[in-house]
């Protein structure tokens, strides 16, 4: 037997905290009863959301898959939009079961690696702030800072959400690659590009932290999230199906708890 929101999330239905969230509205039922959290219940239970059974066969849970998408700037990470903006959802393809769950977010303008996968525990693990999992962009900023800036910024800046910090930040001579920020003479003197990592994924936080030390971004480019890297030979809007070694990867990045 199986935690509830375990073995929906496994099953590729919607990430631990949304199935989570289900469950608190009283919208899943296990054998005929509301559920409550901490239930428990295997595959071959009756268990149904808003009354329609759920299939939750054990195959379900052992062919997750993992999506690469290099996520243009333009697109929103949502399944549809009040605005009516694209959605990077329309140009996926088609998972061979259940859904695809977006591993976090990435903000309108920004572009670059988004993982998406059908094993909503996998992506509520690597998006949990425990795991520590690091995110890693590539940065084009208007203006040049200096070494007191990026101590600054190494060593913790206030942000309206509590402080925060980059663990590590590396100037770039040359061109981002991967499409990404151009070198600082790209665009005259008046521009800088770095590689920034951090191990959080607050909202908008690359552009908070350089906005808090006196900086605009530019541009923002996502190359890496966790041990998975946004391939070279990748195009904005392109996505790949991962094979097992990127999935045996991500899961040994944030063993189950």
């Amino acid at each position: 037997m199986i935690r509830l929101q375990k073995l929906l999330a496994a099953a590729g239905l919607g990430s631990r905290r949304t199935v989570e969230d289900w469950i608190r509205a009283g919208r899943v039922s296990v054998a005929g009863r509301v559920a409550q959290l901490g239930d428990r219940a295997g595959p071959g239970d009756d268990v149904r959301l808003d009354g329609r059974p759920l299939t939750l066969s054990p195959l379900d849970l052992n062919t997750q898959e993992v999506l690469l998408y290099y996520k243009p700037v333009g697109e929103v990470t949502t399944r549809s939009d009040p605005q009516r903006r694209p959605t990077v959802f329309e140009r996926l393809p088609e998972p061979s079961n259940g859904r695809w769950i977006t591993v976090g977010r990435l903000d309108v303008n920004t572009a670059g690696l988004l993982l998406l996968t059908t094993d909503g525990e996998l992506a509520h693990r690597l998006m949990h702030p425990s795991s520590e999992v690091e995110r890693e962009y590539l940065v084009r900023l208007r203006g040049e800072p200096g070494p007191e800036v990026i101590r600054r910024l190494l060593r913790g800046v206030p942000l309206e959400d509590g402080p925060a910090r980059f663990d590590r930040i590396v100037a770039e001579a040359g061109e981002g690659g991967n499409g990404g920020p151009a070198s600082p003479g790209a665009d005259g003197p008046s521009h800088s590009t770095f590689r920034v990592v951090l191990h959080e994924g607050r909202n908008r936080e690359v552009r908070r932290l350089w906005n808090a030390v006196g900086f605009e971004v530019s541009r923002l480019l996502r190359v890496r999230y966790g041990p998975v890297e946004l391939p070279r030979d990748m195009r904005p809007g392109n996505a790949r199906r991962a094979g097992p070694t990127v999935l045996e990867a991500l899961r040994a990045a944030v063993p189950g708890r």
